[in-house]
């Protein structure tokens, strides 16, 4: 086998529902190391989850060409695999040379020797090989390359790749280099940098200059020693004059500039939660209706749950319940289950129950497909499994895509109810608020009782408000009594 044949170069596939880019969160792999085929070898974060993605070829890594915290786009190089490393060295030159973030950076003879097969180079539809090495299976939907370049985030000192790769240029006259300023010490001596240089801003030097006061004779208050407006003006006045009693210790002025304040790239689940909102909040005209419910009835039946003994295992919640009245108000009032698409609309007979679920990447909804299919106990197993997998971080993307009607838990957090945003493509979001013992009016008597408020937000064009009260109604009357309708409704 030439060294032509043996390198081969695995591009960032797509991950499925279009999208275009990912970020490398962790390489899982370094250059040298010996790969088996379908090992997890990088971890990606796309818009909507993190995937590790597998290996599509057993070898030797040989390249590793965008360091993570890169955004990559689909169709772009990733890594190089020497798919025979025991056939001996290569004769091209090494592409393990480090670049300036001290990840390697292959040569333009080596990336000349890289094949790219068009069947090979391709990621098929589905999973890939099976279960990965370790007992983790490798989630991987789709393909669909682009011959297009990766974007890569602004790195200080970073060295573009084309630059690496170019003839070095004539050096460029040397630029006059300005020793950094240190922070003025306590004693209050002058602030001005290495070779008389002050610290100011450009309208500090001009009020300086409006009210003539000379830079170089003042004190600086503010970040790094810079002089302020306020140091300018209390020079102007006099009030900066030393007080002949016991001397006071300075107090800076407050800054309310830039080095106080934090700013966060908007990417990833972020990014994808963000646009859903706008483009949902702006073209669905949303309602929200609110209803007060005595749980007491429906908290006692989760114990009594609990209690038996096939259940003992289970992790039975109030949500439980929540989702099960809605699956069953769905059967009831079935255009609550739909989307509008234009010129019609379209009602759907099965129902993606999407819970939303709080993340450390932020806010996704993960959806238990076809749920009005599942027996109670079924459902209760899909919603565990569905909250510990968004809470790992291993939801995969087509576990978000599809829902058709969605539940917002707002209760954990303490919060009685909201007005959700309905998720692009849903005409209704339930939001399950938390369950309070308040004094409630129960068979003439005020009494104690355990009382949630549900919020439900729905897409007029669709639901007018007669359905929508309904829906909403039924919800409650199965969580304030959920034996009598289950026999009234089944």
């Amino acid at each position: 086998m030439s060294d032509m044949s043996r390198i081969k170069t695995f591009n960032l596939p797509d991950l499925g529902e279009g999208l275009t880019e990912g970020e490398i969160l962790a390489w899982l792999v370094k250059v040298g190391d010996t790969i088996e085929l379908n090992q997890p070898i990088v971890e990606v974060e796309t818009a909507k989850a993190a995937v590790e993605i597998p290996a599509k070829w057993a070898g030797q890594v040989q390249a590793i060409f965008h360091p993570e915290g890169t955004t990559v786009e689909v169709g772009a190089p990733i890594i190089a695999i020497d798919t025979d490393p025991g056939a001996g060295p290569l004769e091209v030159p090494s592409t393990t040379a480090t670049a300036s973030d001290d990840l390697p950076t292959p040569s333009a003879a080596s990336l000349a020797a890289v094949e790219v097969a068009p069947a090979e180079g391709m990621v098929e539809p589905g999973l890939i090989g099976g279960p990965a090495p370790g007992g983790r299976t490798a989630v991987l939907v789709g393909y669909g390359p682009r011959t297009t370049a990766a974007k890569r985030r602004p790195r200080k000192g970073a060295v573009p790749a084309q630059a690496a790769a170019a003839p070095a240029p004539a050096a460029p006259a040397p630029r006059p280099v300005v020793a950094p300023v240190a922070a003025p010490p306590r004693n209050g001596q002058a602030a001005t940098a290495t070779g008389g240089l002050v610290l100011a801003k450009p309208p500090v030097r001009k009020l300086a200059k409006d009210l003539r006061v000379d830079l170089s004779t003042l004190t600086g208050s503010g970040p790094l020693g810079s002089i302020t407006r306020e140091d300018v003006q209390q020079a102007a006045s006099g009030a900066s004059a030393v007080a002949v009693a016991e001397p006071i210790a300075a107090v800076a002025a407050p800054s309310f500039g830039a080095d106080r304040e934090q700013r966060i790239p908007v990417k990833g689940v972020r990014k994808l939660t963000a646009e859903n909102m706008s483009r949902s909040a702006f073209t669905a005209p949303h309602v929200t209706e609110f209803l007060t419910v005595d749980v007491t009835r429906a908290m006692k039946a989760l114990d009594r749950l609990r209690g038996r003994r096939e259940w003992r295992d289970v992790r039975v919640s109030p949500l439980l319940l929540v989702a099960k009245a809605v699956l069953l108000a769905v059967q009831r009032h079935p255009m609550v289950n739909s989307t509008w698409a234009g010129d019609e609309i379209v009602v759907k007979e099965y129902v993606n129950l999407g819970i939303a679920a709080a993340t450390e990447r932020g806010l996704i909804v993960p959806n238990i497909k076809d749920a009005g299919r599942l027996s109670l106990r079924e459902l209760a197993d899909s919603l565990t499994d569905l909250v510990q997998t968004a809470k790992s971080g291993r939801t995969s993307p087509a576990a978000m895509s599809g829902g058709t009607l969605t539940i917002t838990n707002v209760g954990v957090f303490g919060v009685d109810t909201g007005t959700p945003i309905l998720p692009p493509g849903e005409s209704a979001i339930l939001a399950f608020g938390a369950v309070r013992e308040m004094p409630w009016v129960h068979k003439g008597k005020v009494k104690v009782r355990q009382v949630t408020t549900l919020g439900l937000s729905f897409d007029h064009r669709i639901i007018d408000g007669e359905l929508g009260s309904k829906f909403l109604r039924d919800i409650g009357d199965f969580l304030a009594d959920p034996e009598a309708a289950l026999l009234a409704w089944t």
